[in-house]
């Protein structure tokens, strides 16, 4: 087959052709990630992409995969990091990589969510954001809040004396086994399935986690107190590869940036709304909410918080501690 280059129409196409940036092709980003499909972090990843694809006439689409559809979380980091998987949502896992990342959920370093996001968008969270990327080759472009980890029990706990050997299951966490017995109670491994009925026959007084965990497990069927220690508070961070983000144009990683700030606004509209919504529900289904001393607790977790974590940080979770 040949061409009549003599013929101006046919030659200004095969030009216009050759000449479009391969930024101007259709792409496709995927986005694997643990949650269900009603959780904020699941409808922040849709809004997400359908930010992104208003914002790029529809040349960039996002598929989203919950459920660990597209693998758990380390494999989709792994995935990222060999150029299998775009983007997925993580957090403190990537100190594997960047010591840093542990900053995202150290107990009693954030008073407030208001004190967790001056650090996530100021001077420490963007150290964080760099070493990530140049560590784990992975680049943070939004961070949705986690919903606080609060002590529930058969009983009112308002200061750590009232903790009085509690038996209690935490993950297998060192950090919160050491904090815990710090603390006064006694904590011990679990797995999570388990912890229903050890609270029902009473192997185990207590157990700490979020609300919505609380509500989804149906705790307040074995628990009638949630006591508000909000021991744990931290963020997540919404992550693309650096090698899908270094192939994007700099106007599409203006639109990716712009895209995640309109899903992180999002997300902490659904993420104020449903921890209101697990309350009410709680409280309706029989739980009494107890107020504590929080700097009780926090002065009595400081010594085991600090000689858990790393050296490079505890300089960071001293000043933390501090503010």
């Amino acid at each position: 087959m040949t061409f009549n280059w003599k013929n101006p129409a046919l030659a200004v196409a095969i030009a216009a052709l050759t000449a479009m940036p391969a930024f101007a092709q259709d792409l496709t980003l995927k986005l694997g990630h643990l949650a269900n499909e009603d959780n904020p972090w699941h409808l922040a990843s849709v809004k997400f992409g359908e930010e992104l694809s208003a914002l790029t006439d529809g040349r960039i689409v996002v598929e989203v995969f919950p459920n660990e559809s597209l693998g758990k979380e380390i494999d989709l980091i792994n995935g990222m990091q060999l150029g299998t998987v775009d983007m997925t949502i993580t957090g403190e896992s990537l100190q594997n990589w960047a010591p840093m990342a542990a900053l995202l959920a150290v107990p009693y370093a954030y008073k407030s969510i208001e004190h967790m996001d001056e650090v996530a968008s100021g001077e420490i969270g963007d150290q964080i954001e760099a070493q990530i990327v140049e560590k784990a080759q992975i680049r943070p472009v939004a961070y949705f809040a986690r919903g606080p980890r609060n002590l529930t029990s058969n009983r009112p706990i308002t200061t750590p004396a009232d903790l009085n050997g509690l038996k209690m299951r935490v993950p297998n966490v060192p950090l919160f086994i050491d904090v815990w017995s710090a603390l006064g109670a006694a904590p011990g491994p679990m797995a999570f399935s388990e912890v229903f009925t050890s609270l029902q026959n009473g192997t185990i007084e207590a157990q700490e986690n979020p609300l919505a965990l609380i509500r989804s497990a149906s705790f307040n069927e074995v628990q009638s107190h949630v006591n508000l220690t909000e021991h744990v508070r931290s963020w997540i961070y919404l992550t693309i590869a650096e090698s899908t983000w270094q192939k994007l144009s700099a106007e599409d990683q203006a639109a990716v940036m712009e895209a995640a700030a309109r899903a992180q606004a999002y997300e902490r509209e659904l993420f104020e709304a449903s921890l209101a919504d697990d309350r009410a529900y709680l409280e309706a289904n029989g739980m009494t909410f107890v107020e504590v001393d929080g700097p009780a607790f926090a002065a009595a977790a400081k010594d085991a918080v600090l000689s858990n974590v790393s050296d490079e940080i505890r300089p960071t979770v001293e000043g933390l501690f501090a503010d």
